[in-house]
């Protein structure tokens, strides 16, 4: 917020680049190289990463008054920092309290040490309480003096246009390693082999206490830790007498449960499953996967679930997301990715999820011919192109653009806007015919 402006300047030139590079290929029309295209589309990609920068923070003041909403952005965000410093404090010197406490009573002999020491965190934690009240009391002031400045604006609609692009999210490629520090137990992952991810030499107690004495939510020996692990092993079908047990002692799937405690012990926020039930039994497949759904729906997760089992990803997804070598090719919601697929690849998958329905027995799969191109150096125009069974002259040449086709459904694809396959599930192409043309 301290370079508002600069970022604002950068985005403005951003804009020319881009369109300068875009009337460059409108120009050339049919003669525009594969490199002319790719420019073209570098370039609005930086224009809307510039407009990302600045819009996302300053939301209106980008347009309006930049340098004073980004002043009255910047104190807002210090007395909400210096709220947010004192908390942490406070329960730093809690922690404190909270071991002392266990200490004294595990050793009677320490207790009047203890007691002391108690009484002095505690009278810390009255003077930092005190500032934290007056930070939070003027954060609250600066909120309102940031809203009567919006209110000004408010029947603008080039203003209004910008503010809706606000965002009080956290941008993590740009934030620094001590930044990132602070986010990894909202940012949490179950790794995909249950056995290596797990280490040999710690008990599954210590496996789950060590992200809450990492994170500050107890100090090392603190007496409520414990029982707080028991409670999240509990949570994930995993039993008291398993706290002293080492990971070599426990199956597959129950190593997993390890996992997903480890994952879920610190309150994550978002969860990465990373290919997290593919090297279990499918009977243990359901178990975890029927946990994670549980959990989701309890706890209120969010989960980025990456898997190539198609039924496993139907069951448990909101929303699916269709990659080919590294490029998002279609996005849209479970049941309308699987009743509509617009891109080649999704029909192409989807055709390939074994079933036991014998009306879909004479359903003919689509078999995809040749091999997967390097990601090193993948093929001009779309990359999928080299195995498509619809691709034509502009698919080798033109790199398509992630298009709406439907309200929240992506489709990167130059025929996106056919219809695939009828709602009965059939093909509405000849997959033979196709498949010789080429």
């Amino acid at each position: 917020m301290k370079n508002a402006e600069k970022y604002v300047s950068n985005y403005h030139k951003a804009v020319a680049h881009a369109e300068e590079m875009a009337k460059k290929c409108d120009a050339l029309g049919d003669k525009a190289t594969f490199f002319d295209i790719q420019d073209k589309n570098l370039a609005a990609c930086d224009a809307k990463t510039a407009l990302d920068y600045a819009a996302k923070i300053l939301g209106g003041f980008m347009v309006k008054d930049t340098a004073k909403g980004a002043g009255l952005l910047l104190n807002r965000y210090r007395h909400a920092f210096r709220a947010a410093a004192l908390q942490s404090q406070i329960d730093e010197h809690h922690m404190e309290i909270e071991m002392l406490e266990g200490v004294a009573e595990d050793e009677p002999k320490k207790a009047a040490s203890c007691e002391k020491k108690i009484k002095s965190h505690q009278a810390k934690i009255n003077e930092l309480e005190n500032l934290h009240k007056a930070a939070v009391a003027a954060t609250e002031e600066a909120e309102k003096v940031l809203a009567a400045e919006r209110a000004k604006y408010a029947d603008d609609p080039e203003f209004q246009k910008y503010e809706a692009m606000l965002d009080d999210g956290v941008d993590l490629k740009r934030l620094k390693y001590k930044e990132m520090r602070l986010l990894r137990k909202d940012l949490q992952i179950i790794f995909q082999d249950p056995y290596s991810s797990l280490n040999p030499r710690m008990t599954v107690g210590q496996i789950i206490e060590e992200g809450l004495i990492t994170h500050k939510f107890f100090k090392r020996g603190s007496k409520r830790m414990k029982p707080y692990v028991f409670e999240t092993m509990n949570k994930c079908g995993l039993q008291n007498y398993m706290y002293n047990r080492y990971p070599h002692q426990f199956s597959g799937g129950q190593r997993q449960r390890i996992c997903i405690a480890r994952s879920l012990a610190v309150k994550p926020k978002f969860v990465v499953c990373d290919e997290c039930v593919s090297a279990l039994d499918v009977s243990i497949q359901s178990q975890i996967i029927n946990l994670l759904q549980e959990l989701k729906e309890k706890d209120g997760l969010t989960y980025l679930f990456i898997s190539h089992n198609l039924s496993v990803v139907r069951y448990i997804s909101d929303r699916i997301g269709v990659m080919y070598l590294g490029n998002m090719v279609e996005i849209a919601a479970t049941d309308e990715l699987f009743a509509d697929p617009r891109h080649p690849y999704t029909v192409a998958l989807l055709s390939s999820i074994p079933t036991t329905d014998p009306d879909s027995l004479t359903k003919e799969r689509i078999i995809l011919e040749g091999n997967i191109p390097s990601p090193i150096k993948p093929p001009s125009g779309c990359k999928f192109h080299t195995r498509c069974y619809m691709a034509c002259d502009k698919c080798k040449r033109v790199p398509p653009e992630l298009k709406e086709v439907k309200p929240g459904h992506f489709v990167a694809c130059h025929f996106a806007d056919q219809q695939k396959i009828d709602e009965n599930g059939n093909y509405l192409f000849d997959i033979k015919t196709i498949t010789n043309q080429r």
